[in-house]
């Protein structure tokens, strides 16, 4: 299958931000809805992708041999944690500033708080929810239930390389 320059450069992106879901893309491609990333992803990109058994979106091998990015995830020698992430910037941000893993787990809020003070951004919360929940499904970040979900990293920071991508 020939893929012209645009679905290329899309694969790339999917590669990239694996695993991912249909809003990751259709903020990264401008797209209205995700449906309209759905239909994008069957009609030309079916050949190289695939949903995970929590559905979300990941590259197949001859996806990322296709393209010349790094796979979002770089597994460490365990498998446990990835050692090395490639993340939008306001993921990376939220990584700089959240509780390391032996630390106590904070909140969206207190993470936002964090934000606004160490970078001098004001994202809205559901954007910080939002790259909270995508590094938890890449595995650097695990949720701690309190009175409300709190998060924090899952392996020392120094055992991960988070890597801002475009």
């Amino acid at each position: 299958m020939t893929l012209s320059e645009e679905a290329r450069e899309r694969l790339a992106d999917l590669v990239e931000l694996q695993p991912t879901k249909n809003s990751e893309l259709q903020e990264r491609w401008g797209l209205e809805s995700g449906s309209e990333v759905h239909q994008y992803l069957e009609n030309e990109l079916k050949e190289y992708y695939y949903r995970d058994e929590n559905s979300y979106i990941c590259a197949t091998t001859e996806a990322n041999d296709l393209v010349d990015v790094e796979p979002g995830m770089v597994a460490d020698e365990e498998g446990d944690v990835p050692s090395v992430v490639r993340v939008p910037t306001l993921q990376r941000q939220v990584f700089d500033v959240l509780a390391d893993s032996d630390d106590r787990s904070e909140s969206v809020v207190s993470v936002l708080n964090e934000l606004r003070e160490e970078f001098g951004v004001d994202p809205d919360v559901e954007d910080v929810r939002s790259a909270l929940q995508s590094l938890k499904r890449k595995g650097v970040v695990e949720v701690v239930y309190r009175t409300v979900p709190t998060f924090k990293l899952a392996a020392p920071r120094e055992d991960i390389s988070v890597e801002e991508s475009g």
